[in-house]
């Protein structure tokens, strides 16, 4: 019997193990596997190992239809006996186990065949199944460095997403709790409400082709983001006359009856099944991708944001509310009213939880952060090392 071959992790399991750990784990055990393959003669071993495995597909091959006493299974162990003998006498004299070979064949040099016959050949072969075992081991650890680096590079991304957490956190560490952020956020709430009031208006009044060209408008300003109409929706709204009625309109004509629904338009089927179908798009287009979020963002995102929105916030609503928007972005530049110590303060009124505090306080957050870097620093120096493919 071979010698089975036994790899470093055979006795830890991933769940063990940090995506560093598995990685160095992997590569030790490809070493390991690639060593084992020279000590016995590197490329001799892949010599006898295809050996082996072309003996061992044979007899697999023939073990169903060679034995038995039948006319066929006469003529397919002819056919097995001359093809083993092929091999076999092919094989160099040096081949690595040659003499598993010549057993082999020994075992099934006969007239007849049963099951057993071929069982004591594999038992003869077994002394060169070590060299196909050597190569196994190699493959399966070369697939194992593979997967241990795709693990690793995940976990470097995943790092990112922590370090950016902890770096975020501190800084909101720094902020001034205590700070009036009602001065802030008044102003916010009192746009949004204004802004939510006057889009229920031009709902109630905008023909619902007027409605949509805002909205389509809108897909070239990343802070503007309406969902952009189902196309043959939009294409019905543009091209069909009962564009011209508002939204609320168009919903309510699509519950009438056909009947009573054929004074109103010219295709009452035309409208249910362009309309009916599409209640929930259409409630949903109003005024909350024209407001403020609070917290707010940074000062030159929320001038972003105003920039963008402006224009389509001055055609659904009057100068008083743009008026108030240019307020807003005036908070953002105005050094008196000291926006940034706001708005972090606002950040980390909302995102700080309790525990998130309390670990700040403690120092908690700050070794995090440097242990994540560290071990972000440890995964791209491994995964710089070129590994076998």
């Amino acid at each position: 019997m071979s010698e089975r071959v036994h790899h470093p992790d055979a006795d830890a399991t991933a769940d063990d193990q940090t995506p560093l750990e598995t990685l160095e784990r992997a590569r030790e055990r490809f070493e390991q596997a690639e060593s084992r393959v020279e000590a016995h003669g590197g490329g001799a071993v892949t010599d006898a190992a295809e050996a082996y495995r072309n003996a061992t597909e044979l007899l697999e091959s023939y073990v169903d239809r060679a034995t038995g006493t039948g006319r066929e299974n006469f003529k397919a162990y002819v056919e097995l006996e001359g093809k083993f003998d092929s091999l076999v006498t092919n094989l160099p004299d040096d081949l690595k186990g040659r003499e598993a070979f010549d057993d082999a064949l020994e075992a099934i040099d006969k007239r007849r065949l049963s099951e057993s016959d071929f069982e004591r050949a594999h038992d003869a072969l077994e002394p060169a199944a070590q060299y196909a075992e050597l190569l196994d081991e190699r493959e399966t650890a070369r697939e194992a460095v593979a997967n241990a680096r795709t693990a690793a590079a995940k976990r470097r991304r995943e790092l990112d997403d922590e370090i950016a957490d902890r770096e975020r956190l501190l800084e909101l560490a720094t902020a001034d709790l205590d700070a009036p952020v009602e001065a802030l956020r008044e102003p916010i709430e009192a746009y949004n409400d204004a802004i939510e009031t006057a889009f229920e208006e031009f709902r109630l009044e905008a023909s619902a082709r007027e409605v949509f060209s805002l909205v389509e408008r809108s897909r070239w300003y990343p802070f503007v983001p309406y969902e952009q109409p189902p196309t043959e929706l939009a294409d019905y709204v543009q091209d069909d006359p009962a564009g011209e009625y508002t939204i609320p309109e168009l919903l309510e004509y699509a519950n009438y009856s056909h009947s009573k629904l054929s004074h109103y338009v010219e295709s009452a089927d035309e409208l249910k099944r362009r309309v009916a179908t599409q209640q929930t798009y259409l409630d949903g287009i109003d005024a909350e991708p024209l407001t403020i979020s609070w917290p707010p963002g940074e000062a030159g995102v929320l001038r972003r944001k105003i920039r963008e929105i402006r224009p389509f916030v001055a055609r659904v609503a009057d100068e008083d509310v743009v008026a108030q928007l240019r307020s807003l972005r005036r908070l953002t530049t105005d050094p008196e009213f000291d926006y940034d110590r706001l708005q972090t303060a606002a950040q980390a009124v909302v995102q700080l939880t309790p525990d998130e505090r309390e670990r700040l306080a403690d120092g908690q957050i700050a070794d995090e952060l440097e242990a994540l870097r560290d071990e972000r620093e440890a995964l791209e120096d491994a995964l710089e090392v070129d590994d076998p493919v």
